[in-house]
C-alpha cells in the first residue's frame, strides 16, 4: 500500500534533529561499508596471529560480504515486520557486539562466525539509512539527503584499505573491529532518542518463508562463488561448480516466488516503478567501476611500485574527499531541476577519462605523485553518479517501494562490485600468462638484446659468486622476473583500455534513456 503524500510529508524533520539524524545515519552507512574492506590489508597480519592459511583467511572477508548480501534487500520487509527504529537500533546494536566479539576471537574460525554476524548487523545499515534519510527530507530537497548518504558509500571503500593499513603498521590486528565499538555504541544511542518509526509502514500478514530460503540459497550461494572462486580455480573446482548450479536454481525459484506470491519479502515488481530498473543497471556499473579500481590500483602499486598499506590508502583520500565536497552541490543542481541523467553521462565521462589516464600510469617508474590528478577526476566522476543515480532511482516512489528499491539497488551495486573484482581477478591471471608467454618466445639465443640482457646479468651477478654457472643462472631468473613484470603491466593496461571501453559504451545509453516521473500515482515521460 502507498504512502500518501500528505502522510509523506508527516515523517519529514526539521533545524537540529534533522541535523543530528543525518549524522547518524551517515556515520552508521560509513561504518558498514568500511568493514567491508578494511580486513584486506591485514591478511599477513592475521595469518601469522591466528595460526591460519590464507584459504582459512579469506573466509574472514567473504562470510562478511555473503552475509551482507543476503540481508540488504531483505532489510525492508525486516523494518516492516519489526518498525524501522527497532528494527535499525537492533542491527546497530549486533554489528557494535559483533564488531568486540570479532576482536576478542581468538581463532580463525571464530573470527569467521563473528564476520558473519557483524554482516547480517551491518547488511541493513546502508538499506535502512537510505529510506531513513529520503523520509526525513522533502520532497524537494531529495538530492541533498542522497549526496549525503553518497557520501557514507563513496568514502567507504577508499577509507577502508587506508585505515587497515595504519591499525596494522601502529596497532594490534583486534583494533579493526575494536574502532566500530565506541561509533557503534553512541549511533545506537542517537537512534533511540531521535530517530522516530514510520507509522505508515504496514506489516505483513504472513511470512515468505519460502522467499527468504532461496534468497539465502540464490544469492548466498552467488556471492560465495564470486569470492572463492578465484582461490579454487574457478570451474575446475567442484565445490564452485556445485556452487555456481546453486545458485543458479537458487535465483530462478526466488524470482518466480517473489512475482507470485501475495507479500514477497522482496517485491521485485517495484522494478517496473518509475525508474528503478533503470538505476539498479547503471549502480551496477558503478559499484563495478568503483569496487574494481580499489581492487587493482593497490594491488600494482604494493607489488610493483613497493608501497605500504598506509601509502596506498592515502593515494584515495584527496579524490574521496573531494567526492564528498562535491555532493552539496550536485544535490542542489538537483534542486534546480537539471535532469538527473545529464549529470550521471558527465560523471561516467569523467570516470572514463580516470580509467583511461590509468593505463598510462602502469610503469614500473611511476610516482606517488602522478596518480593524484587521475584519482582527482575520479572523485569527479563519482561526485556527479551517485547523488544523481540514486535521485533518479528514488523519485515518485513511495512507502515501502522507497526501501525495496534502495535494498533492490544497494545489493546490485555489491554485486556489481563483486563481479567487477571477480572478473578483473580472472583476467590479471589469464592475461599475464598470455603476456608472459608472448615474451617468450623473444627468449633466444638468436636475439641480441636478450643474449646482452643475460650476459649483463651474469657479469653482475660473478661478481659475488666465483662460479659462473650459478651467476647464468640468476641472470635467467633475473630476466625471467622482468618479463613477468612486464607481462603484468600490459595486463594492468590492457583492464583500464578495457573499463574504459565500457563506460564509453554506456554514456550514451544514459543519455537516451527515457526517464519517467512518478506523481499522484500516475507515471509519466519525464519529456527530458
Amino acid at each position: 500500500m502507498s504512502v500518501p503524500q500528505q502522510d509523506s510529508n508527516a515523517l519529514v524533520e526539521h533545524g537540529w534533529r534533522r541535523v543530528i539524524i543525518t549524522i547518524t545515519v551517515v556515520m552508521c552507512s560509513l561504518l558498514e561499508i568500511i568493514d567491508t574492506t578494511i580486513v584486506n590489508v591485514a591478511s599477513n597480519t592475521l595469518m601469522g596471529n591466528l595460526g591460519a592459511t590464507i584459504g582459512e583467511i579469506s573466509w574472514v572477508i567473504a562470510s562478511y560480504a555473503i552475509a551482507n548480501i543476503i540481508i540488504v534487500p531483505m532489510a525492508g520487509w525486516l523494518s516492516s515486520q519489526f518498525g524501522r527504529k527497532r528494527y535499525f537500533a537492533f542491527s546497530i546494536a549486533l554489528f557494535t557486539f559483533s564488531s568486540f566479539m570479532c576482536g576478542n576471537s581468538s581463532g580463525i574460525w571464530e573470527l569467521v562466525f563473528w564476520r558473519f554476524i557483524q554482516g547480517l548487523g551491518g547488511g541493513a545499515l546502508i538499506t535502512t539509512s537510505q529510506t531513513i534519510l529520503t523520509e526525513i527530507y522533502p520532497k524537494e530537497k531529495l538530492g541533498m539527503a542522497s549526496a549525503f548518504f553518497g557520501m557514507g558509500i563513496i568514502l567507504g571503500p577508499t577509507l577502508g584499505p587506508f585505515m587497515g593499513g595504519y591499525i596494522i603498521d601502529h596497532f594490534e590486528w583486534p583494533m579493526l573491529f575494536y574502532v566500530n565499538v565506541p561509533v557503534g555504541i553512541l549511533a545506537t544511542f542517537l537512534t533511540v532518542i531521535f530517530i522516530k518509526n514510520n507509522p505508515f509502514q504496514v506489516k505483513q500478514s504472513g511470512v515468505d518463508w519460502l522467499g527468504i530460503i532461496l534468497l539465502i540459497i540464490g544469492i548466498g550461494s552467488l556471492q560465495f562463488v564470486l569470492e572463492q572462486g578465484e582461490r579454487n580455480d574457478w570451474f575446475e573446482s567442484r565445490t564452485i561448480i556445485i556452487g555456481f548450479i546453486v545458485a543458479t536454481f537458487g535465483l530462478i525459484g526466488f524470482v518466480w516466488r517473489e512475482l507470485t506470491t501475495e507479500n514477497p519479502v522482496v517485491d521485485l515488481r517495484v522494478f517496473a516503478k518509475g525508474n528503478v530498473a533503470t538505476g539498479v543497471f547503471f549502480n551496477f556499473i558503478l559499484g563495478a567501476v568503483l569496487f574494481t579500481t580499489v581492487f587493482i590500483i593497490p594491488i600494482f602499486v604494493q607489488r610493483w611500485l613497493g608501497f605500504t598499506a598506509t601509502a596506498t590508502g592515502l593515494l584515495f583520500i584527496p579524490g574521496a574527499l573531494f567526492t564528498g565536497f562535491l555532493m552539496p552541490m550536485i544535490g542542489k543542481l538537483l534542486q534546480k531541476g537539471i535532469p538527473p541523467k545529464y549529470l550521471i553521462a558527465f560523471g561516467f565521462f569523467a570516470t572514463m577519462l580516470f580509467v583511461w589516464w590509468c593505463s598510462f600510469l602502469m610503469s614500473p617508474t611511476t610516482s606517488q605523485a602522478s596518480f593524484f590528478w587521475p584519482l582527482m577526476v575520479r572523485g569527479l566522476g563519482f561526485g556527479f553518479l551517485f547523488v544523481p543515480l540514486t535521485n533518479l532511482t528514488l523519485a515518485g516512489l513511495q512507502g515501502k517501494d522507497i526501501q525495496q528499491a534502495s535494498g533492490l539497488s544497494n545489493m546490485i551495486r555489491q554485486l556489481g562490485g563483486s563481479i567487477g573484482v571477480a572478473v578483473v581477478g580472472v583476467v590479471l591471471e589469464k592475461f599475464t600468462m598470455q603476456h608472459y608467454n608472448d615474451l617468450l618466445i623473444h627468449a633466444t639465443a638468436n636475439n641480441p638484446n636478450f643474449t646482452d640482457r643475460i650476459n649483463t646479468f651474469t657479469l653482475s651477478f660473478s661478481r659475488y659468486t666465483s662460479d659462473l654457472g650459478i651467476a647464468k643462472t640468476q641472470a635467467y631468473m633475473a630476466v625471467t622476473n622482468q618479463f613477468l613484470k612486464q607481462a603484468s603491466i600490459l595486463t594492468y593496461i590492457n583492464i583500464f583500455q578495457y573499463l574504459a571501453t565500457m563506460i564509453a559504451i554506456i554514456i550514451p545509453i544514459v543519455i537516451f534513456t527515457k526517464t519517467i516521473k512518478v506523481t499522484g500515482g500516475v507515471i509519466k515521460d519525464a519529456g527530458h
